[in-house]
């Protein structure tokens, strides 16, 4: 039997999910990366639901435990720095979930234990795309790929996506979030910190494993025809009256040199696959922060998809069902849930104070802890059939 063979554009999470589970039942995989070397960094991800199942039956749980960012816990505090609330922790997907790890951490673990023959290629970019009959043609900038399936796992504004289908709903949440990390401080704890405040605005300290800390600008707004430069200094007018850490991290991110500026983007789709060529994580489904869960996401989507095509599977319409309700469940957040996270007047965060302490009552505490349970199935996953040795 001729050995099937994988392409897959993105080597982030998505991505090297895939190109494990397809390696492990039997495919030759090609990673595509178009930076340069490994893409280190990033900011706090989390492994919840069934993600925490699909990391186990990778051998990688404990591997991924040890990355823990070492926070603790998840609190609210007011422009002292004083805590107003606490949000639940117990359990493993508490607001602050067992495997806390850092995006580039997560990654990183995924590519140094990628079975044996995965072969993983930087600095190249996809450029054309020929779907036929038998196979699917890869043109980059410097290669030819005759395959049998592309995997496009390239993130929120995937340039090949956008190639090959043309009924992506792109939903802007109307958020800009400025991520960086800067120096840690002996104010610094082990919680994550979370401070809102008029105009649509908030400010968030997190702590890492590597003796810096994580900090997060959010507001509404549209940032996004603006380069890191503009971004920046449109951050320093919207924070400059913002209180608590805002100057403190401003100063930080101009000389960091890892500041990312994101615009919150939903990504929806009828259908995640099209003859040869399907999306997996963000590519396909980006949740964004609002919903959480997208790493876990990620990790689950390589297994379902390499389940879905290994032995008596049927393809990529049971890969697609199979992931669907997932990924509805954690994109279809209420509406009033953006006004509400970010107020704009003092009577509306008046309101969110209160909405604060009732949600992390004794009484509704539990509630509140369901809202963290996301990419979570009753489902038990899929079978998968790996070739024996």
């Amino acid at each position: 039997m001729t050995t099937r063979h994988a392409v897959i554009s993105g080597a982030s999470i998505a991505g090297l999910s895939a190109a494990f589970w397809l390696r492990r039942t039997g495919w030759e995989v090609t990673v595509l990366e178009r930076a340069p070397a490994f893409r280190d960094g990033g900011q706090n991800v989390d492994v919840r639901g069934t993600a925490r199942e699909v990391l186990t039956r990778m051998g990688l749980f404990d591997a991924v435990k040890e990355q823990n960012t070492t926070e603790t816990g998840t609190v609210f505090v007011d422009s002292s720095g004083r805590v107003r609330a606490e949000l639940p922790s117990a359990g493993p997907d508490g607001a602050t979930a067992e495997l806390e790890v850092l995006r580039g951490d997560l990654a990183r673990t995924i590519l140094r234990h990628l079975p044996e023959g995965v072969e993983v290629l930087y600095g190249d970019t996809i450029s054309r795309v020929e779907d036929g009959p038998d196979a699917v043609t890869v043109t980059t900038t410097g290669r030819t790929f005759h395959a049998d399936l592309l995997v496009v796992a390239e993130g929120v504004r995937s340039t090949t996506r956008d190639l090959l289908f043309d009924d992506v709903d792109r939903r802007d949440l109307g958020i800009a979030m400025a991520f960086g990390t800067i120096p840690r401080t002996a104010s610094d704890d082990s919680r994550w910190r979370w401070y809102t405040t008029t105009g649509g605005r908030q400010i968030h300290l997190r702590p890492d494993n590597h003796g810096t800390t994580r900090a997060m600008l959010a507001c509404t707004g549209d940032f996004a025809v603006v380069d890191r430069a503009g971004a920046l200094s449109r951050f320093r007018d919207r924070f400059a009256d913002a209180g608590w850490e805002a100057r403190r991290v401003l100063d930080g991110f101009d000389v960091s040199d890892d500041v990312y500026v994101d615009q919150l983007t939903q990504i929806r789709m009828p259908s995640w696959h099209r003859g040869r060529v399907c999306l997996v994580g963000d590519a396909a489904w980006c949740v964004t922060p609002m919903g959480g869960g997208g790493a876990s996401l990620a990790l689950v989507s390589g297994y379902v998809l390499a389940a879905s095509l290994s032995g008596s599977g049927s393809g990529l319409t049971a890969y697609e069902e199979w992931m669907r309700p997932l990924v509805d469940d954690v994109q279809n957040f209420p509406g009033w849930l953006v006004p509400f996270a970010y107020p704009r007047t003092r009577l509306g965060l008046r309101l969110r104070h209160v909405a604060d302490k009732a949600f992390t009552s004794r009484l509704l505490a539990p509630l509140t802890a369901r809202m963290t349970q996301v990419a979570a199935s009753e489902r038990a996953l899929p079978p998968i059939a790996v070739p024996q040795a």
